[in-house]
């Protein structure tokens, strides 16, 4: 996998002078976009689209002090429509505009080039299973939050506390299968996974009621009333659903400080398991089952994350 992922970063530094296709990266990398976008992320630190801009603005500041083309013959190489755009995003990475850094032959930042590699220590394993799910649903509250890679997230933690106890004791009494108890589900995240872009975050259980039969209404309104003929609608109309596809999950185990070792976890599973395993992660939500400690320092967690099986390329 990892051979495959360098082989991706060639491309890339090919390319810089052209439009690069993800679609393309990840039919080198043989795996899928989503799962493409995911593993460079994590492996990285920084977003795809990220990487490739700041490689682009680092060969075009070597060509910007090396005075051979005009500047707008590099603003126009490097993919920006105008003069004015490339001085914006090559102020924004140098620090200095590139006129000034042609006049001046100002010191320039650098974005070096990746390559992946895997480093095995053998010290620790990873506790994980497969699990087949037949098609549930997230039922319980929902609001949108910006994603916060290190640390508490302030609006997770604040959402979380401002649902009342007899919502908590209405949402927990419909869990009827694994992961059971309340769960943190995060859904909806932008394909960087940049910093600070949003998510639907899911404060709720999983359950596996039918959803209400379809009576020519509005399919996202009877989804997000989150009920069924077996429950009570009056009492459960404030909740939100959510709907999830039969597929196989990857569940992975940990215990350590929170929310650090939480994580850390999500960060090897993308930059350890999925490199070494015949998996690949597909669309879908990401099921987060912790249970603290009295004094919240430490958890005890499983994290759930959509995952298929690599196809078996076909011989020629």
């Amino acid at each position: 996998m990892l051979e495959r992922l360098n082989e991706a970063l060639e491309h890339i530094e090919s390319r810089l002078d052209q439009r690069i296709e993800v679609t393309e990266l990840a039919r080198i990398a043989v795996t899928s976009e989503y799962h493409f976008r995911r593993m460079f992320s994590a492996l990285a630190g920084l977003p795809l689209s990220e990487y490739i801009r700041r490689r682009r603005l680092t060969v075009a500041g070597a060509e910007v002090l090396a005075e051979e083309r005009t500047l707008l013959e590099i603003a126009v190489r490097y993919g920006y429509g105008s003069g004015e755009a490339f001085a914006r995003a090559f102020r924004a990475m140098h620090g200095v505009g590139p006129g000034e850094a042609r006049r001046t032959g100002a010191a320039l930042s650098s974005q070096p080039r990746l390559s992946f590699r895997l480093v095995v220590e053998g010290s620790s394993s990873m506790r994980y299973r497969i699990v087949e799910k037949e098609q549930f649903r997230v039922v319980g509250r929902k609001i949108r939050v910006p994603l916060v890679h290190e640390g508490m997230n302030p609006a997770i933690g604040e959402f979380i506390r401002g649902i009342d106890q007899d919502t908590l004791r209405r949402v927990g009494a419909l869990s009827d299968q694994e992961p059971r108890g309340i769960v943190g589900v995060s859904d909806n995240l932008d394909p960087s996974r940049a910093e600070g872009t949003e998510l639907d975050y899911y404060h709720g259980v999983v359950t596996g009621a039918a959803p209400p039969q379809d009576d020519g209404q509005d399919q996202d309104r009877s989804q997000n009333l989150g009920l069924d003929a077996g429950l009570d609608t009056d009492l459960n109309a404030d909740l939100d659903s959510l709907t999830v596809p039969a597929g196989a999950w990857a569940v992975f185990e940990s215990s350590g400080p929170f929310p650090q070792a939480l994580q850390h976890m999500w960060r090897d599973v993308f930059t350890q398991w999925f490199p070494s395993t015949p998996y690949r992660s597909r669309p879908g939500p990401e099921i987060l089952r912790t249970r603290l400690t009295p004094d919240a320092a430490r958890a005890d967690a499983e994290l759930w994350i959509p995952v298929e099986r690599v196809p078996v390329p076909l011989e020629s």
